[in-house]
């Protein structure tokens, strides 16, 4: 793995590389998404801690709070290198806005693409007292226009954060080993998916709770149960939604990771995913939702190739419910895709 400096808006951007191993993708060869993201969330814990110990003050630690859409646009093998820059390029009191791109190399004859691109946003906490916020430094920009638009993107998704929070409430009853001779293939339930953790040292940072990344790399390997229990071929992550961490979760205590299918288009399908926390034993705090997001997989052939999704059969008013809202994202999606290429187009 190695890091170097460059130049940005803010503080010096940070670049992490490392080549894929086996151990890093699915069967098929494709590195997968849960992998990248945990790259992408370590690039950006850094440069985020490192600038809020920029002057003299609290030390801290940087949190993950959340992460907006994330687009997979190419795939990465193993073999390939990722690189994975981040940049600071917004600050308010009390959050930083990360930007993250990651490129694959191949090694072996040079190439490169880029694979994602992510913003991220973090909040530095005391290291004498986790629930404790601290103050940002600010960070110089170049242009007014560049702090008018961090502020707008900070606005924004403040809200969305206060309004995901509200809708939180849903449950998904854990299915660990469920009997799936008993239910209709492409049901809800006959995909849906849990998976249980014990949150060890390992998994923490410096003041005791989860990385971000570890359990964004959890959710991508539910919701990629999810999606190949669906349609039985190679899956891959197309995008992630906006992933909201609510809530922190501790050393030692045990969370559950449960995905179900929501919606399917002729060639995606996204997949809801929650973790739910159960704190230490000692602790009188009962379970929580700490995080929730929306993952997208395609289905591809040996070539890698799109292949057609089987259509989600829902069964229950609550499924046809959740199918015509993820219906209404798919397609704002792709009227936000369709208007970029337009503008792309015309310039």
């Amino acid at each position: 793995m190695s890091e170097r400096g460059a130049a940005g808006p803010g503080p010096a951007a940070i670049q992490v590389s490392r080549i894929m191993r086996p151990d890093d993708a699915n069967i098929a060869g494709n590195v997968h998404g849960g992998t990248v993201l945990k790259m992408i969330e370590e690039a950006g814990a850094i440069i985020s801690t490192r600038h809020c110990n920029s002057q003299a003050g609290e030390p801290c630690v940087a949190a993950l709070a959340r992460v907006e859409r994330t687009d997979f646009l190419s795939p990465m093998c193993i073999g390939e290198v990722a690189n994975v820059s981040a940049e600071i390029t917004y600050t308010s009191k009390h959050s930083v806005e990360v930007q993250v791109n990651v490129l694959s190399e191949n090694i072996l004859t040079g190439a490169k693409k880029v694979t994602n691109k992510a913003t991220l946003w973090y909040v530095p906490l005391s290291l004498k007292n986790v629930n404790k916020v601290v103050e940002v430094p600010p960070i110089q920009y170049a242009r007014k226009e560049q702090e008018d638009e961090g502020r707008k993107r900070y606005e924004e998704q403040k809200l969305d954060r206060l309004e995901t929070k509200q809708r939180n409430g849903d449950v998904i009853f854990p299915v660990i080993n469920p009997d799936r001779q008993t239910k209709e293939p492409h049901t809800v339930g006959y995909s849906q998916s849990s998976l249980i953790h014990l949150v060890g040292p390992s998994d923490c940072t410096l003041l005791g709770f989860v990385h971000g990344g570890v359990t964004m790399k959890l959710m991508d390997e539910v919701a990629g149960i999810v999606a190949a229990r669906h349609c039985k071929t190679n899956i891959v992550t197309a995008s992630v939604d906006a992933i909201n961490f609510h809530e922190k979760i501790k050393k030692g205590s045990v969370i559950t990771i449960s995905g179900r299918m929501t919606f399917t288009s002729n060639k995606s399908m996204e997949i809801e995913v929650f973790v739910d926390a159960d704190p230490f034993v000692d602790e009188p705090q009962e379970r929580y939702r700490a995080v929730s997001a929306f993952f997208t997989y395609v289905s591809l052939s040996k070539e890698g190739r799109p292949l057609p999704v089987p259509q989600l059969l829902t069964e229950t008013e609550e499924e046809k419910r959740r199918f015509e809202e993820g219906k209404g994202r798919y397609l704002q999606t792709k009227a936000k895709r369709q208007a970029q290429m337009q503008r792309a187009a015309q310039q």
